[in-house]
């Protein structure tokens, strides 16, 4: 049975944020097509707590979930075109450099395949004709990241064991464009 528009907006909203959390109100509106408005009301339906963000803005978070995390290893991604982890925020710049946004996304914001170092898009992968994974990296990063995210591009290739993706929303970088 469908919700009425402010339990649907609050449970979209809750779910959200136990996805995507902390986010900006403009990260939730640009997600869900709504106004702030809606955004505002369904934040408070749900009890949302307001923080502070790295750099000073606001986020905002539910109620369970204010603990500190712990720090993590350094890690090393591969995510496919429009990955949910990639798409779920407007305001990028915790996890890309706004330079390479240009290079990695196409102009209505759709994300192509990404590298992922440490937390950050650093770059995309492709496919070369034979169908390996090859990465292409934004910057360099030194020969651990080069490391580990050529080693999640073998495991990558062998699990599609020959299968070429193809892409709707292949990024200028995926395209090998040089953009001026």
């Amino acid at each position: 049975m469908p919700l009425p528009e402010p339990e649907g907006y609050a449970e979209l909203v809750r779910r959200w944020l136990a996805t995507f959390g902390p986010g900006t109100e403009a990260d939730i509106v640009w997600w869900l097509g709504a106004t702030k408005g809606a955004v505002r009301r369904a934040l408070a339906d749900v009890g949302a707590v307001s923080v502070t963000l790295d750099g000073g803005g606001t986020g905002w978070v539910l109620a369970d979930d204010l603990d500190e995390e712990d720090p993590v290893e350094p890690w090393a991604a591969l995510l496919p075109t429009l990955d949910p982890t990639v798409m779920g925020w407007k305001e990028r710049g915790f996890y890309l450099d706004p330079a390479d946004v240009p290079y990695l996304f196409d102009t209505n914001g759709n994300a192509g395949n990404t590298a992922w170092w440490d937390g950050r898009v650093v770059g995309c992968w492709v496919q070369d004709d034979d169908a390996a994974v090859r990465v292409l990296l934004r910057h360099d990063l030194g020969e651990e990241a080069r490391a580990a995210l050529d080693a999640q591009a073998e495991r990558l290739t062998a699990w599609l064991d020959g299968v070429r993706i193809v892409n709707v929303y292949a990024s200028p970088q995926m395209k090998g464009l040089e953009l001026t």
